[in-house]
């Protein structure tokens, strides 16, 4: 009999944590999957964020995993309050890509861009080092954090599967 893993899926504008297993999202175009991973207590995060700064935000109540800027700040959290150290975290990301080519430049224009700079500058701000990614491009992508290690895993149409 084949075990099945235990796999923590994270929908869009979405974050959780794994102890054991795996953490994987699908769909990234423009929005960007950050991985955090503690390798002392094999416990790590994943926040698929959509946009790039919750300034915009007009819901009521705001939705955390939605931006960067409080996206990360949220997985750090959650992942302390499982027994994590963030003296210890390092992150992950891929995503961010430009899925449309559009004739004006318009930064508002540049989601995939906008949403990988935003999480670099947020991981910086927190002192967590990047230690791998795979960002930009005009594809889709498919990541899955294994807990046991911190490996990620991309998987691509155009690009195959690779392991950062």
């Amino acid at each position: 009999m084949i075990e099945e893993m235990n796999v923590v899926k994270v929908g869009m504008a979405d974050l959780n944590i794994c102890i054991s297993g795996s953490i994987r999202t699908t769909g990234l175009g423009s929005c960007v999957g950050v991985t955090l991973y503690d390798p002392l207590t094999k416990i790590g995060g994943l926040a698929h964020v959509m946009l790039p700064s919750s300034e915009i935000a007009r819901e009521g109540s705001m939705n955390l995993a939605k931006y960067a800027d409080t996206a990360i700040p949220e997985l750090v959290a959650r992942l302390t309050e499982a027994g994590a150290s963030l003296s210890r975290m390092h992150a992950k990301m891929a995503g961010g890509a430009q899925m449309f080519a559009f004739s004006s430049q318009h930064e508002s224009m540049r989601i995939g861009p906008r949403n990988i700079e935003s999480c670099r500058e947020m991981l910086q701000k927190l002192n967590i080092p990047l230690y791998a990614e795979d960002t930009g491009g005009n594809y889709g992508r498919t990541i899955e954090m294994f807990c046991s290690d911190g490996r990620l895993n991309i998987r691509s149409v155009q690009k195959g599967t690779k392991d950062i």
